[in-house]
C-alpha cells in the first residue's frame, strides 16, 4: 500500500539530539534506530497513492476518450474483446506491477520484451490501447500513462454489457520502461500450475488466496487455445475415451477432445478455440464457479482450486451472481495497485509501445 507522507515528519534539531542523548550502553540501539528513520525518509515515500479522478485538472477528459473508445470497440466486437483487456490487464500487473510494460515492442538491441514471452503470445488489444493514447496525446499531449489507460479500458470493457461501472479505477500510476520476457515466464500464472504455485505467484504480488480465488472468475469469459489445456487430455482417439486428468469432467473431456483432437494433437492446435466457460462464455458473471464444481474448469490451474480446503470453501457461495460481482470489484481494485509507479518514478510514455527518447 502507498505510503502517507504527510504523517512522516522529518526530524528537526532538536530532536535529533534528544533521541541520541541517551546512556552509553544504549547508544547502539540508538544508532539503528536514526539509521532506520534515516532511510525511511530518504526511501519510503517515492510518490503519491492513486486516487480517483487523478486527471481532473490536468486532463479532464481522460477517463471519457478512454470510455468512448473502448466501448465503440466492444459494441463491434463483444464476445472476445472484453476478455482480451481484461486478460492484458492481469498480465501487465503480474510482471513489474501495473506500469504497461507489457506493452512494449521487443527491438533489436533491447532483447525480447513482456509480450513475446509465451505466456503472452495470445494476448489481444493492443491496437484499442494504440488509439485511445493516440487520442489522449492530441488531446492532452505528456499526460495521461499508458498503465491508467490499460486500467480504465479493461474496467471499460468488462462493464459494457452492464451499462455501468463494475468498479471504479483510481488512477495516477506512471509507466515503466523496462520489458522482459524473462520476467514474464517467470511471473504469470501458467494453465498448468497447482495450487502451490499459484498461491505463490499471487503472494509474490501482495495477493492473497481468497484474491487468487476470485480473480481466477475472470476466466468466465474469453476462450482457450487447445495447446494451452491439452495435458489434461488422454491420448485415446475415440470421444469416449477418459480423461487424462481425473479432476476434469469425462463428458467435458470428450466434448474438448472432438473440438481439440486427442493430446498428441491438442498440443500443437494453437488454432482452435474453446470457451473457458462453457454455457456462459460472453457473460461476465458466475457460471464459472458452478462450471468449476461440476469438474468443467478448463485448465490445471482451475481444477487446482477445488485441491485446497481454503480455496474450495469460497467457491460455493461465489456461485452466487452479486456475490461475485461485489468480491471481484474488491480484488481487481486491489490488483490494480500491485507494484506501480507514482510521483516522480516511472514516466508518461507518448507511444505506448515504447519508452520516451530524450
Amino acid at each position: 500500500m502507498a505510503r502517507n507522507c504527510s504523517s512522516m515528519m522529518s526530524p528537526t534539531s532538536s530532536s535529533v539530539p534528544a533521541l541520541l542523548a541517551v546512556h552509553s550502553h544504549h547508544l547502539a540501539a540508538a544508532a539503528l534506530v536514526a539509521a532506520t528513520l534515516l532511510l525511511l525518509l530518504a526511501g519510503g515515500c517515492h510518490g503519491a497513492p492513486l486516487k480517483a479522478h487523478f486527471y481532473r485538472r490536468s486532463c479532464p477528459a481522460a477517463e471519457a476518450v478512454v470510455r468512448d473508445i473502448v466501448l465503440a470497440r466492444v459494441a463491434a466486437d463483444p464476445a472476445a474483446l472484453p476478455a482480451k483487456l481484461l486478460r492484458l490487464f492481469f498480465h501487465d500487473c503480474f510482471v513489474r506491477g501495473c506500469d504497461a510494460s507489457v506493452l512494449i515492442d521487443s527491438t533489436p538491441g533491447g532483447g525480447a520484451a513482456e509480450k513475446d514471452a509465451a505466456p503472452n503470445a495470445s494476448l489481444g488489444g493492443f491496437d484499442v490501447i494504440d488509439t485511445v493514447k493516440a487520442v489522449l496525446e492530441a488531446v492532452c499531449p505528456g499526460t495521461v500513462s499508458c498503465a491508467d489507460i490499460v486500467a480504465l479500458a479493461a474496467r471499460d470493457a468488462v462493464s459494457f454489457q452492464f451499462g455501468r461501472d463494475l468498479w471504479d479505477v483510481q488512477l495516477g500510476r506512471r509507466d515503466g520502461v523496462v520489458s522482459r520476457a524473462s520476467e514474464a515466464l517467470a511471473s504469470v500464472p501458467s494453465p498448468s500450475d497447482n495450487f502451490t504455485a499459484l498461491e505463490a505467484r499471487f503472494a509474490a504480488k501482495g495477493l492473497d488466496v481468497k484474491d487468487l480465488v476470485i480473480l481466477s472468475g475472470a476466466h468466465t469469459i474469453g476462450v482457450a487455445h487447445c495447446n494451452t489445456f491439452a495435458a489434461r487430455l488422454s491420448g485415446g482417439s475415440g470421444p469416449s475415451s477418459g480423461a487424462a486428468d481425473p479432476a476434469l469432467n469425462a463428458a467435458y473431456a470428450a466434448q474438448l477432445r472432438a473440438r481439440c483432437g486427442p493430446a498428441a494433437a491438442a498440443a500443437n492446435n494453437n488454432a482452435t478455440a474453446v470457451p473457458m466457460d462453457p454455457g456462459s462464455p460472453a457473460r461476465f458473471d458466475a457460471h464459472y464457479y458452478v462450471n468449476l464444481k461440476l469438474g468443467r474448469g478448463l485448465f490445471a490451474s482451475d481444477a487446482a482450486l477445488l485441491a485446497d480446503r481454503r480455496a474450495a470453501g469460497m467457491i460455493h457461495r461465489l456461485t452466487r451472481r452479486d456475490h461475485f460481482l461485489q468480491e471481484f470489484r474488491n480484488a481487481v481494485r486491489k490488483m490494480g495497485r500491485v507494484g506501480v509507479l507514482t510521483g516522480e518514478r516511472g514516466e508518461v510514455r507518448r507511444h505506448c509501445r515504447a519508452v520516451n527518447t530524450r
